[in-house]
């Protein structure tokens, strides 16, 4: 009799847990249709009372509203204007006579793509995502091709300035076919792009109303195609340029060339915006990536921090578009002599300027400031 009357005790309370439970999750449903922006795959149970906290991520929200707009924006705007320049310049004066000129056309065309996909980024991370599945996964595609195809391009500009230097002989017997191989391999380099890119063209997916290219946080894919992405994408790169300036700046220490200093100078500011840009960035996905493979986190504190380290490190990141015309072009004597003349044709520039910029220039600096001191040329 006790046990009876125990059970019609137990089968209330039972019954009235289930409904606070079902209250719950009907609430954590309507919130989630209401604001896009609140994550509630992060959540910590309370078995005391049997209530669920929600982390809620209002501050990100906010965070990404007036940050990554302004960002995207300024990124946006100088990575076209620079990139445009530079493709202008390589058509109106011919300049494509060496393989680095190759390669860093084809680099202005990747950063020039991924300019032109910001203002798409720049609206996901502003509000509810609205232009269809179709060109969220454009807008995902469009980014790791760019970036795939800049990082390889990277690669071989320094690879070409290996042999151009260190290797000279080697590389002087091949000169003929040298403009030859470059288109073949930066043809090569965009279709490597493009395969590496399948994963976000098949996954990427409008979850939440947000345009993401994993359907959770800690989804397997997530950690596998982060993974390739770390290693292609950066690792590679960064010792491929590692070894090759190395060995070009100990070959220019050898030297007795008057503009040994400054080449060397250009090769540490190469490197120098290659790891402030990259590092951060990779340094978070790397950790991002041990978080999702591990299950994830259920501390609401530390998964807006890393959600916070990850938006501003991506946006670095992003920077590379705007930043390696004057980088790799705009440095360049003979480059920015035609830059200036181009101005000057199109009506942006007085003719006085001009010569200003130019023969008053040249003559104050002719004996140390040379085309070399870009490319490396011997």
């Amino acid at each position: 009799m006790t046990s009876v009357s125990g059970f019609h005790n137990f089968l209330p309370a039972v019954l009235i847990w289930f409904m606070t439970f079902k209250s719950s999750l009907s609430q954590r449903e309507e919130n989630a249709s209401v604001s896009n922006y609140t994550d509630y795959s992060s959540f910590t149970w309370d078995y005391g009372d049997g209530t669920i906290e929600l982390c809620v991520k209002e501050s990100n929200r906010q965070f990404r509203l007036w940050f990554m707009s302004i960002f995207f924006s300024f990124t946006c705007f100088l990575g076209l204007t620079g990139n445009l320049l530079v493709i202008l310049t390589f058509f109106y004066f011919n300049r494509l006579k060496t393989m680095t000129d190759v390669y860093l056309l084809n680099l202005s065309f990747a950063d020039l793509l991924f300019s032109l996909s910001l203002p798409f980024w720049a609206a996901n991370s502003m509000a509810e995502w609205v232009l269809g599945l179709a060109v969220c996964k454009a807008m995902h595609t469009i980014y790791k091709v760019s970036f795939y195809s800049s990082m390889f391009l990277l690669s071989l500009i320094s690879v070409d300035r290996y042999f151009a230097i260190a290797k000279a002989v080697s590389a002087y017997r091949h000169r003929s076919r040298a403009v030859f191989l470059s288109k073949v391999s930066s043809a090569v380099i965009w279709v490597m792009a493009l395969i590496f890119s399948t994963p976000e063209m098949k996954y990427t997916t409008i979850n939440n109303n947000t345009c993401t290219p994993y359907s959770s946080s800690i989804d397997p894919l997530r950690v596998s195609l982060q993974t390739s992405q770390i290693i292609l994408g950066f690792a590679l790169p960064l010792l491929v340029m590692c070894f090759c300036y190395s060995s070009i700046v100990q070959t220019l220490c050898q030297a007795q060339s008057f503009e040994r200093n400054k080449a060397i100078k250009v090769i540490l500011a190469v490197v120098a915006v290659f790891v402030v840009c990259q590092v951060p960035y990779n340094v978070v996905l790397f950790w991002n990536t041990i978080v999702a493979a591990t299950g994830g986190t259920k501390d609401c504190v530390y998964d807006n921090n890393l959600l916070y380290a990850t938006d501003v490190t991506q946006c670095v990141a992003f920077l590379r578009c705007c930043l390696n015309p004057f980088v790799y072009a705009f440095i360049g004597v003979k480059f920015r002599h035609d830059l200036l003349k181009l101005l000057k044709e199109l009506g942006c520039m007085s003719q006085e300027r001009f010569y200003r910029y130019t023969f008053g220039r040249r003559r104050s600096s002719a004996a140390t400031d040379t085309d070399t001191t870009t490319t490396f040329s011997p």
